[in-house]
């Protein structure tokens, strides 16, 4: 029987036959970088591969897995700087996951862009439409075709030997024989791909599963609809009402259709790996990944994905500013960004890092990404936050573009038009982009008839304002006061920046609707000093803290000391990957990715007193300790790339918190085994603050001579892990999925832990 691989291949073919032909584009970078380039789909219908004309056999070669989507038309800064030379019918964008830059194309004609177009969204679709066998499948066939070096569809001895090392694999010569003859059904001295599913099936599996489902069956053969309840109930904690029905869901699920288990409702060994390896298997409660929380609440309940100098891709002194900035935030969910406005020229206001060398982009184009991309991930509101440099005329204009190119996304009163005392939720405010800025007054007096004559409108200085001033005050002389215009300053309803006098102050003067901004030492300061107050004053009013300026290489701070604070705008350089960002993709996978997380009660409830630094004194405290089996490891990516060099793993586990719940520990480390190491590691934690914590799984190759290098992590909300066998799916440095490669794992937590 001939591989289901091969049979999808062949159908794939005849839809995508012009792109596995190959087309000659223009690959452009920028007005005056044009080269032709020769790209063409792989038989695979998996990888692109494209080369120059020039560069003799020299090619380059993409997944298709690695494209997040396809623009079509002028939509990308690079393409839009070349619209008066290609037409958009001809022009398209291929935008990559995590933080690779896009690749703008030009095809000869219209119909060339629009098969391109049509076909890399089709293959997009094949793959997310994929399930779980399918995509191992896929994995196999693409490890067959990189081993199979002489491309003849078959594979010797000697080329297994070098595919295992690929593969991570430190294998025993004389069991890799074995193996490789047991498969060789043909008894031809090389395996097909039939044969090297059964090779690749027979190297990978799992003793640590089978012991898990021969505890639990009954015979030894199949988990019978008892033993699968059993399973689900005593060891998943699945919710003991509804566990019949879930096991049977299960079996018709995961349970391959042409076992006659299915028949007898039972699952096969195949069907409980199928299921350990789903999304129901997985440490993340599903429920939980979608919108959950209740979206009713004042707007300050809530932490807020934000970005900080949304506009630069790279470092804070030289680096490159780009619209696509914005676009990457928000397609991450992210519902705060930021804007740096100065004079620029023929009166139009520009965005850039100020008195630094990073280059410049307008305004009004950062508007316009605002309305093109504001929700498209998610449908609660944006806050573009502002740091205005401008005179009062480039206000005008700044007011101006936000007014009609955002028109009635752009929230200009309050939502009933009367004068609030708290502000709406995340939910009334739906669909909105709010400015964040300085307004001449509050709202009480917009609200009340006319404001003084335009010219002695003054802002007081904001803090963003002060911490620049301080960075640059020894070359450039700065203003206490700043003019406003009127027009820009009536965009501000419910983020009026005001600068910070001491949280007494705040407590007696302040209006809700006032938010101050801290740089990240300003903060510590304050928790230092006083960090249930700092709470407290959050219960109020929003908080905005952000990198401070000496991190001109972009880096960031640690996010979770901030929102153990209650601090709800934590602002971070998302170009910038790293533990920070891993933190807060963390937190905010959950409630749909849209960027709103509801804060915990003690965090929104003006009578109740928590300081992060002893939250065993605080109303309902019910530590918990939490016992993590770190079990096995499947297929973790290389991280070096000479074709001999397998990674000695080991697992970090870490817990991020408040003060007292900040730990890590780790497993040992297996040697040259990335394939499928087993620790079977038992590691265990108290947790003081559950609702504030996170946990985060680091694998790391093991070097004794030099630092260790990354492998992959996953991070995630304490609240949202499910108990019981778990796997979890590592991602890459950048946050994006490397599958299969995964960590297998049981997880317990109960009360009581130990203080």
């Amino acid at each position: 029987q001939k591989s289901k691989l091969k049979n999808r291949t062949k159908s794939n073919q005849t839809l995508f036959q012009s792109m596995i032909v190959g087309t000659v584009m223009r690959k452009i970078k920028s007005r005056t970088w044009k080269k032709q380039r020769y790209f063409k789909l792989q038989e695979d219908c998996m990888t692109i591969w494209y080369k120059s004309k020039k560069a003799g056999n020299a090619h380059s070669t993409f997944s298709v897995s690695d494209v997040e989507t396809v623009r079509e038309g002028h939509q990308s800064e690079v393409l839009l700087s070349i619209a008066d030379e290609f037409p958009p019918d001809r022009c398209f964008t291929l935008v990559f996951r995590g933080r690779r830059g896009n690749l703008d194309l030009v095809a000869d004609s219209a119909d060339e862009a629009q098969s391109w177009i049509k076909g890399m969204r089709k293959l997009i679709e094949n793959l997310e439409n994929m399930g779980e066998s399918e995509k191992l499948d896929q994995w196999i066939c693409e490890w067959f075709k990189k081993a199979d070096k002489n491309n003849d569809g078959r594979m010797n001895f000697r080329e297994i030997r070098v595919l295992l090392k690929m593969m991570n694999v430190d294998m025993n010569e004389h069991h890799a024989h074995q193996l490789f003859m047991t498969a060789d059904k043909s008894q031809t001295g090389t395996l097909e791909d039939d044969e090297f599913v059964l090779f690749y099936k027979m190297l990978t599996q799992r003793e640590d599963v089978l012991r898990v489902f021969q505890d639990f069956s009954g015979d030894g053969q199949k988990l019978s609809l008892r033993d699968l309840e059993e399973f689900l109930r005593d060891e998943q904690l699945e919710e003991v009402d509804g566990v019949q029905q879930l096991a049977m869901e299960l079996i018709e699920r995961y349970e391959p259709s042409d076992t006659g288990t299915k028949m007898l409702k039972a699952m096969s060994i195949d069907g409980f790996l199928m299921y350990l390896a789903s999304a129901e298997g997985s440490i993340f409660h599903p429920r939980q990944q979608s919108l959950y929380q209740d979206m009713t609440q004042p707007l300050n309940h809530y932490f807020i994905s934000s970005s900080h100098n949304t506009y630069l891709m790279e470092d804070q002194l030289r680096g490159h500013s780009s619209v696509e900035g914005y676009i990457r935030a928000l397609k991450r969910g992210c519902r705060c960004v930021e804007v740096d406005c100065w004079d620029g020229p023929n009166g139009e206001p520009i965005v850039y890092h100020g008195h630094t060398f990073t280059s410049k982009i307008l305004f009004k184009d950062v508007v316009n990404a605002l309305r093109n991309y504001a929700f498209k991930v998610s449908e609660y509101p944006v806050i573009l936050s502002t740091e205005n440099h401008c005179g009062v005329e480039q206000q005008r204009v700044m007011a101006q573009h936000l007014n009609t190119i955002l028109g009635d996304k752009l929230l200009k009163s309050t939502l009933d038009g009367k004068i609030p005392v708290s502000f709406p939720s995340p939910e009334e405010l739906k669909g909105k982009i709010l400015l964040k800025g300085k307004k001449i007054g509050g709202l009480e007096e917009s609200r009340n008839g006319p404001v003084e004559p335009e010219d002695s409108l003054t802002g007081e200085v904001s803090d963003e304002d002060e911490a620049f001033i301080q960075f640059n005050s020894r070359s450039f002389p700065q203003k206490s006061k700043q003019r406003l215009s009127k027009e820009l300053s009536d965009c501000v309803v419910y983020c009026k920046s005001v600068h910070f006098s001491s949280f007494k102050h705040s407590r007696v003067h302040s209006k809700f609707y006032e938010i101050s901004s801290f740089t990240e030492s300003k903060a510590r300061k304050h928790l230092r000093e006083a960090g249930a107050e700092f709470v407290h004053h959050n219960t109020r009013q929003l908080t905005r803290v952000y990198p401070s300026g000496l991190r001109t290489d972009s880096s960031n701070f640690n996010p979770q000391e901030m929102w153990n604070t209650g601090t709800q705008i934590v602002a971070l350089n998302f170009q910038t990957a790293g533990v920070e960002m891993d933190l807060n993709d963390g937190l905010f996978s959950q409630n749909g990715r849209c960027g709103y997380i509801l804060k915990p009660d003690f965090m929104r409830m003006s009578e109740r007193r928590f300081d992060p630094e002893v939250p065993h004194n605080r109303e309902g405290y019910r530590p918990l300790s939490l016992c993590i089996q770190v079990i096995s490891g499947q297929q973790l990516p290389k991280v070096n790339i000479k074709e001999s060099s397998v990674v000695d793993p080991f697992v970090r586990v870490e817990i991020h918190g408040v003060p007292l719940d900040q730990a890590k520990q780790e497993t040992r480390y297996i040697d040259n085994n990335g394939f499928n190491p087993v620790w079977y590691d038992t590691l265990r934690f108290t947790i003081h603050a559950p609702e504030l914590a996170l946990v985060r799984f680091v694998v790391e190759d093991y070097d004794k001579a030099s630092r260790n290098d990354f492998v992959g992590q996953y991070t995630l909300p304490f609240s949202c892990i499910q108990q019981g066998y778990r796997h979890i799916h590592l991602l890459s440095k950048d946050g994006t999925s490397i599958p299969p490669a995964s960590l297998f794992v049981h997880m317990e937590h109960m009360e009581g832990g130990r203080r």
